[in-house]
Formats: structure tokens, sequence, C-alpha cells
């Protein structure tokens, strides 16, 4: 059992800003909720299919699975949102898409025209939000979101994505256990999230 103290010293410790997956050196874990059309589509062909997927949208991969359940409210916070997927992508296009992309804020010292040009040679954004606890509570670190856009979701669909499955029961269970007050049967069964050791 961690107790509060030992929590808080392990807080210390993790920088205000890091990502944190379940990954090796293949392949890094992401999280995205869609409705059934899509899910269906996206489990049956191993990739996302348009249609139902919009290539023409920005769309975000977390690989927080809190901050996924915060998001969908475990998948029941509306119908667009109720199959939690897991895909499986390249660790080369996830390291392409950092290296490609910009903050989904502009730096306060940025011209309009400065932040206009540096988004549109970036198909990629980065955006921090607080962690999530496993009550969604957030924590005083942050996690990851990606959103792709333009060539960047014709990478994802056709090369990055190794495999996609459906945890949206995994979700209601570890969401059951918390409203059932069992936290440590629900902690449990959290992927394990690592830093993202650089190489």
């Amino acid at each position: 059992m961690v107790h509060a103290k030992e929590l808080a010293t392990e807080m210390r410790e993790i920088p205000p800003q890091q990502i944190r997956a379940v990954y090796d050196e293949h392949i890094i874990r992401v999280y995205q909720a869609y409705g059934h059309d899509i899910a269906d589509a996206a489990l049956a062909a191993g990739t996302f299919v348009s249609p139902p997927f919009k290539l023409d949208r920005m769309t975000w991969i977390k690989p927080s699975f809190l901050w996924m359940m915060y998001r969908a409210g475990w998948g029941f916070k509306d119908a667009g949102q109720s199959r939690i997927l897991a895909i499986d992508i390249s660790r080369t296009g996830f390291e392409w898409a950092l290296a490609h992309s910009c903050s989904s804020h502009a730096d306060p010292e940025m011209s309009a025209a400065e932040w206009a040009a540096l988004k549109d040679r970036s198909p990629v954004r980065i955006q921090w939000d607080p962690e999530r606890d496993i009550r969604l509570q957030p924590l005083p670190y942050r996690a990851i979101q990606i959103g792709l856009s333009k060539e960047a979701v014709s990478l994802y669909i056709t090369d990055w994505i190794s495999n996609i499955s459906d945890v949206t029961g995994l979700a209601h269970t570890i969401h059951k256990l918390v409203d059932e007050g069992d936290v440590a049967g629900a902690q449990s069964l959290l992927p394990i999230e690592r830093p993202l050791q650089p190489r």
C-alpha cells in the first residue's frame, strides 16, 4: 500500500511535462474514443477507414489511459465517445509526429503571421493537460495530447498503426470498481505506463 507521504514524493519526482505510455522498442500505445460506426470499421480493418473516419479533421491521440477516461467519461460521456480504442503505433511514427509538431498555443512573443506560418508547416499539434488520477481528478503534472492533421493523418492510418483493440470493457470494469470503492482493485487493472525514454 502506498502511503500519502510516499505518493507525494513520487509526484514531486515527475516532471511537469512527461510522456508516459505503454510501449516497447517498436510500438507505443495511444488511445482514442469514437462511436460504434468508426470503432467497428477500424477493428474490422485494423486501421481507420474513411468513411466513416474523417481524414480532413484533426484527430487527437493520447498515450495516457486515464486522460482518455477523463475525456470520454469512461465511455459514458456521449455516443460519439462510447468505444475506447487502444491503438499500437510505431515508435518511428510517434517520433515523426513529435518532430513535425508545434504547440497548440501560440508563443506570446510570436506575431500573428509567424504563428500562422508555423501552424501551416506543422501537421501535428502538441497540447499538455493535467494528468488524471483514478477518480479523474487533476494531478500536478501533465499528460500529452497529440493532434494529427494533413499528411500526419494519412501516415497514421496507412503506415503507423499495427494493431487496434477495443478496451471499452476494461474501462467500464475499472469505472465500476471505483464507484464501488475498490480503488486498489481498479488501480491493479490500469495499463502500466512508463516514462518514455528517448532513443
